[in-house]
This record gives C-alpha cells, structure tokens and sequence, in this order.
C-alpha cells in the first residue's frame, strides 16, 4: 500500500508543476504523510487480531484465542493411538491434549470404550502395535476424527519408541488432506474450529526450522486443495494460542 501511494505521488509530482517557494513545505508534508501512513501500516499489523479470507466460497477466520471458548466443533489433536492417559510421560498435561481430558472428560474409560466401540475409527484402524509397553496398542490412520459431543479428535502425531510425538513432513500433509476429508463427512453445516496443529511439542523429523507462520499457511493451503465448501453461516477457524502472537503475521496472509 504504501509503496502504490508513494508512486501516485511521484506521478502527480512529474505532471503537476510546483512552485518554487512551495517545494520544501511540499517536501516536508509528504514526508509527514507517507510516516503517519506507514506508522497505521505498522500498528495494524501488529496489532490485528484476527483476520478473514474467502476460500473455495468458505470463510476462513484466522484468530487469536482459546481454543475452549469457541461455539459449535472444536478438534483437539491426539496421537495416533488416541492415547488418554496424562501422565506427563505419553501425554504432557500442558498440551491441548492433556488440558482437554483434564477438563473435559470426567470419565476417561468411558471416553476409550466410545472410541473401542466408534464404527468409523475401527475404518480408519490401520494396525496393532502388540509390542507396545504403555498406551493403546491399535493404531489409527492420521486424519482419522472420533467425534466427542462438540470435540472433534483427531489423529494427529505418530509416536516412537520413547513416546515422543514426530512427523515426517509428507505425514502432516498427508494427515491435512485426511483430515479435510474426515470433517467433511462429519461437520454437518455447523462451524469448526482448529488450533494451529503442530505448532506444539510435535518435532518434525528433516524439517527442524518449519516456523509458525509456514505451519499456519500449510494449513491454509491444505484447506484451499482439498475443496472442501463451508457454506454460510458456518466458517472455519484457526485458533492460535496468545504466546504465539509475535510469530504470526495476520497481515501477510491476505
């Protein structure tokens, strides 16, 4: 913008022929104009909050927020055997995922029997890690969402040996297009919520310096491609934590 403005005025300046005596306090308040606009330019990027765009005839509300605060369906990242036990071992009680169970589910054996028992995750079940010493033993597609009233989780990190979350970076894409696939069958009309999936403890095996920002416009990405329509009232939203506010340029993103 400010770049356009500056040369609509280099363009009047070449047409319009000023007055001597008027050339310095012409100067001057150009100079003037072109720093007070610069300086909105600045502060709005900075301080914007949230900001929206239209994909695929879909709105796309990118914001910052708590994830817990939001209307209608909100995902909540799991890992691959939607393990629920918060231990600070296979599930950090600081993550989303272990706030979510913390908060949210006064019964955690009944939340796994409803997750044993759910028709489309025994679908998506692709196979049966026996060796495995603590956790779930059956290991889910990535993508693969278990609705839970109005949380929708998901599949989202494999896990090694020592229970530490990772991703290859063709599993995250792979996982996106899934899981565009996954809420399409099961959003019914209603508005979505997601956090920014990754951004976390997740490490990202060959991709150690993946930032905020390309995790966040990877997801943008995955939305526009996998076609999937939104149609109004009902929007998506990608809720981003406050602490991951001077990581993330809202303005770039129109």
């Amino acid at each position: 913008m400010l770049s356009v403005i500056s040369l609509i005025f280099s363009f009047v300046l070449i047409v319009v022929e000023i007055p001597g005596r008027f050339k310095l306090i012409t100067g001057v308040s150009l100079v003037l104009f072109l720093l007070i606009v610069y300086l909105f330019l600045w502060l709005r990027a900075n301080f914007l909050q949230k900001t929206k765009l239209t994909i695929n005839n879909s709105t796309v509300e990118i914001k910052f927020g708590d994830i817990f605060e939001e209307n209608e369906l909100k995902v909540i990242a799991f890992n691959e055997y939607f393990d629920t036990e918060v231990d600070n071992f296979i599930i950090s009680e600081r993550s989303l995922n272990g706030m979510y169970i913390k908060r949210m589910i006064p019964d955690v054996q009944e939340l796994d029997r409803l997750m044993e028992d759910d028709d489309r995750l025994k679908e998506n079940l692709a196979a049966v890690n026996s060796s495995r010493s603590r956790g779930k033993k059956k290991q889910y597609k990535l993508g693969s969402i278990f609705q839970h009233h109005d949380y929708l989780l998901t599949a989202f990190s494999r896990f090694d040996h020592d229970n530490r979350a990772f991703l290859y970076m063709n599993d995250y894409i792979n996982f996106l297009l899934h899981f565009w696939n996954e809420i399409d069958v099961v959003y019914s009309g209603r508005s979505v919520s997601i956090p920014l999936l990754g951004s976390g403890i997740t490490r990202f095996k060959e991709y150690n310096l993946i930032t905020d920002q390309e995790l966040l416009e990877l997801i943008i990405w995955s939305f526009k491609v996998s076609r999937i329509k939104f149609t109004y009232p009902s929007k998506v939203s990608i809720v981003i934590h406050e602490s991951k506010k001077d990581k993330i340029n809202l303005y770039t993103l129109k």
